[in-house]
């Protein structure tokens, strides 16, 4: 046996000594992972050191250990794209989590402000997006009401948003969809945001009344936005139907931050939530190989209870 049999046999051993399997010819850094307590579901780009494309990085994902996908810009795929990811996540066992709604209408004075040709323009958004849901087996889609107006009083804003998405919601319910209604933090990253706090959301969507209109918890938002995370998610507990992920400061993976993520995932668990957990935050290492398997070993850390 010469020396790089003799290399190639012994790494192949110590591999196969732990149980683990490299996921793909020159990642043997990066082993086979078990399936995670908790369904985090990250975005596409997250591990794109490990994969040549969309369809490489689901398998990379898949491998190791997660079990959805996220991906806010699903809606701006192609048809034949969403067709394509939809068949290799079924043959894959992966679950979709969130797309984005409202592209066009989350950025700017919209709902709150009650005018019928910009609510009629969010109600042609989530038409389309019921096609979107059914190509590739989403059941929550991300719903922003949009900026605040600044010469109406809040009463009749949040007047204008809940009859906005009861509207929405006659459209999503008899496809068993749910919009989830994401407070952004004012004071980072959405400064002028109507919709910024969970008390809020829940208040909205308790008036929407409807099984189509929930809460997504993004647990980094409301960290900057008002903290007492656990408390609120136990009081907002009956309209949550959806979480999202990002230490602060610096919106990265766990452990990079303030926020004590292996007692939120613990909490939540608890509770019996079977949902998704998505990924939206990116890498406190930037985007190399060691930064990716650095992110994927934060998530063991914080799962591991």
């Amino acid at each position: 046996m010469d020396r790089r049999d003799f290399i190639g046999t012994g790494v192949a051993g110590a591999i196969a000594a732990t149980g683990l399997t490299p996921v793909a010819a020159g990642a043997a850094t990066a082993p086979q992972g078990k399936t995670f307590q908790c369904d985090y579901a990250p975005h596409f780009g997250m591990f794109r050191s490990h994969a040549a494309n969309d369809i490489d990085e689901l398998k990379f994902m898949h491998d190791q250990g997660f079990r959805s996908l996220e991906d806010n810009g699903m809606a701006g795929r192609s048809v034949a794209d969403q067709e394509k990811i939809a068949k290799e996540m079924q043959r894959l066992g992966m679950r979709m989590g969130v797309f984005v709604v409202n592209g066009s209408t989350s950025w700017i004075p919209s709902l709150a402000t009650g005018k019928a040709d910009l609510r009629d323009k969010f109600l042609a958004e989530c038409k389309a997006a019921v096609d979107v849901a059914k190509r590739v087996n989403a059941k929550w889609m991300t719903v922003v009401p949009g900026q605040l107006v600044s010469n109406l009083e809040m009463g009749y804003q949040t007047a204008n948003v809940v009859d906005a998405l009861r509207r929405a919601s006659e459209i999503f319910e008899p496809h068993g969809l749910i919009m989830v209604l994401e407070p952004l933090n004012p004071w980072r990253d959405h400064p002028g945001q109507f919709l910024s706090k969970a008390p809020q959301a829940f208040e909205v969507c308790r008036a929407v009344n409807s099984p189509s209109c929930k809460i997504l918890f993004d647990i980094y938002h409301q960290q900057i936005t008002e903290g007492n995370i656990i408390p609120n998610i136990n009081l907002a507990w009956s309209e949550i139907a959806y979480f999202q992920i990002g230490d602060n400061p610096g919106r990265a993976e766990p452990l990079t931050g303030e926020i004590n993520y292996k007692n939120v995932f613990k909490h939540i668990k608890s509770k019996g939530f079977t949902g998704i957990y998505g990924m939206e935050h990116g890498n406190s290492r930037g985007g190399s190989k060691d930064g990716e398997l650095n992110l994927i070993k934060a998530y063991r850390e914080v799962d591991s209870f």
